[in-house]
């Protein structure tokens, strides 16, 4: 057996959190045969309901978990970690502005940026899922310089799974048969769900798209409301966030990172925008299409853009360029 790899959840006794931490912990993520060490954090007045998320798993009576530990303090969650998979936010409350929302998380993700600079192994692989996701990340990286940025990613995962399974019951196939769904720039309402390179297997055979489900007013239209709107309708209808699909989501991102995607696939993920072909501004953590080999990974180049997609890119780029300003001047003060 190989040697144990040391794994960070905060928010560790959230909904999100409950969802994940089975699977991870079964090694549906780093392989059957990887032995973990499982880091839970979170707030203070979490610990109690921390401390029975930690009996379950030892309840569970896992193979391959060598050892759980709970704490609230940030030098012994992020001491060593190979992985940190950061669900725990600040979440918005009824009246509260973004910006307001904004402040409370760059002082979460300064913080935890910081820890990961101190404690973490240089080599840690950083995963964001708490919203604002793209610019807690943002915040997350450059309060941790000594560690590269391309080891920094956001969750825009459960967007690309929603896009997938939105083509698949139109064209009425699973959800292995569509492929190279990209979500471009913020996990918001402004991303954006382009399938102008996704293919469906129909018969056998792959098929573009807009060719398989013959109805572009509804790819243009309705497919990127319901994708973009996906999060606030499940909330709507379970008064509670989505949290199944979210962990499911969380898994397939870090397996991915872990074990690389498959070839001719690509899958979307946001990450460091330096140097991207694409026209979107520099320093913003964007989501892109990518294939990752090596536990690295790298923009899938030279995709055609067309105008409709051009307009839509710059306007969610514009939206995270806004929120990484709002962010970065509360930076300095957090």
């Amino acid at each position: 057996m190989s040697k144990p790899i040391r794994v960070l959840v905060t928010g560790a006794a959230g909904q999100i959190a409950y969802s994940l931490l089975y699977s991870i912990a079964k090694g549906d993520v780093f392989g059957a045969d990887q032995p973990l060490v499982l880091v839970l954090l979170d707030i203070t007045p979490m610990m109690t309901v921390l401390d029975g998320v930690l009996m379950e798993l030892q309840d569970c009576a896992l193979p391959l978990l060598k050892e759980v530990i709970a704490t609230d303090k940030e030098e012994v969650a992020f001491k060593d970690l190979d992985v940190a998979i950061l669900v725990g936010s600040m979440p918005r409350k009824e009246g509260m502005e973004r910006k307001d929302l904004l402040k409370a998380n760059v002082k979460i993700f300064k913080s935890q940026g910081t820890a990961l600079d101190k404690y973490a192994k240089k080599m840690v692989k950083v995963v964001v899922v708490g919203n604002p996701a793209n610019t807690n990340c943002l915040i997350a990286s450059k309060s941790a310089p000594s560690i590269p940025k391309e080891n920094f990613s956001c969750l825009t995962r459960l967007d690309h799974n929603r896009a997938k399974s939105q083509i698949a019951m139109k064209v009425g196939v699973t959800a292995k048969d569509v492929k190279n769904c990209i979500i471009w720039g913020n996990h918001s309402s402004t991303q954006y769900p382009d399938v102008n390179h996704a293919k469906v297997k129909v018969q056998g055979k792959d098929v573009g798209v807009y060719e398989a489900v013959k109805d572009d007013n509804w790819l243009k239209g309705d497919f990127i409301a319901t994708v973009q709107q996906r999060g606030a309708a499940v909330i709507k209808a379970r008064k509670l966030s989505s949290a199944m699909s979210a962990a499911k989501a969380i898994c397939d991102h870090v397996r991915d990172i872990w074990f690389g995607t498959p070839e001719g696939e690509f899958v979307s993920m946001g990450i460091i925008s330096d140097g991207n072909s694409y026209g979107v501004p520099e320093d913003l953590i964007y989501s892109f299409p990518v294939v990752i080999k090596d536990k690295t990974w790298k923009i899938v180049e030279g995709l055609p853009i067309n105008d409709f997609s051009r307009e839509k890119m710059d306007a969610t780029a514009k939206e995270l360029t806004d929120e990484k300003e709002t962010a970065v001047e509360f930076l300095s003060t957090a």
